[in-house]
């Protein structure tokens, strides 16, 4: 069981991280306890004891809202209802999500290294099997099987399973919630009106 002062502790940290890592693209911190008990971050471990924080990753790079390059929102939609049907998610879910991350552009990259329609992060590509990320049937099953693993994880909450694919599962596990971080807050929010928008206009 993690105590609140932890998880509070961890927040804190994680959201140091994750404005140095906008800024300088990574960040590595430690969190030490001196003689007298007392917690303190720093960038370079001066003391014993200290233990290295890593940024919780989820299986985006870091997401330019409001880019919009012309792309036909339309193109994969026989792509997005075949995957649909095999994962039992919403085919209109899974289009705000591509309309969030990519915009529709399958050969898009992020700064973190994200690539493809759904954002599929390296690591998360091997991990899928994923042979080629800018393959967009490829990259549109991969992305929808994870993020159908996350709503099982989450019990069906979207909202949980939307911000644990943009800011990783652990951190949302422990939270139970939407991590108090300006991208994850804002990614969540724009994929859900997206998904309205697009459930209305069908």
């Amino acid at each position: 069981m993690i105590k609140k002062a932890d998880l509070l502790i961890r927040v804190i940290v994680v959201g140091i991280l994750t404005l140095l890592a906008w800024t300088e693209g990574q960040a590595t911190m430690f969190i030490c306890k001196n003689a007298r008990g007392e917690t303190q971050f720093t960038n370079v471990p001066s003391m014993p004891g200290c233990t290295e924080i890593v940024l919780p990753g989820g299986t985006m790079g870091h997401v330019s809202f409001g880019r919009r390059k012309g792309y036909d929102s339309g193109r994969y939609d026989r792509d997005i209802a075949r995957v649909s049907r095999k994962y039992k998610v919403d085919p209109f879910l899974i289009k705000a999500i591509i309309h969030t991350e990519s915009d529709f552009d399958h050969k898009a990259l992020s700064k973190r290294g994200a690539r493809g329609l759904m954002q599929l992060m390296p690591d998360t590509a091997r991990e899928l099997h994923v042979r080629d990320s800018f393959n967009p049937m490829q990259n549109i099953d991969a992305g929808t099987r994870y993020f159908k693993k996350l709503l099982n994880m989450f019990n069906g909450n979207v909202r949980l399973s939307l911000a644990a694919y943009n800011a990783g599962p652990r951190l949302v596990q422990e939270l139970n919630d939407v991590p108090p971080f300006p991208e994850t807050v804002r990614y969540v929010k724009k994929v859900l009106d997206q998904y309205r928008i697009y459930k209305i206009s069908r």
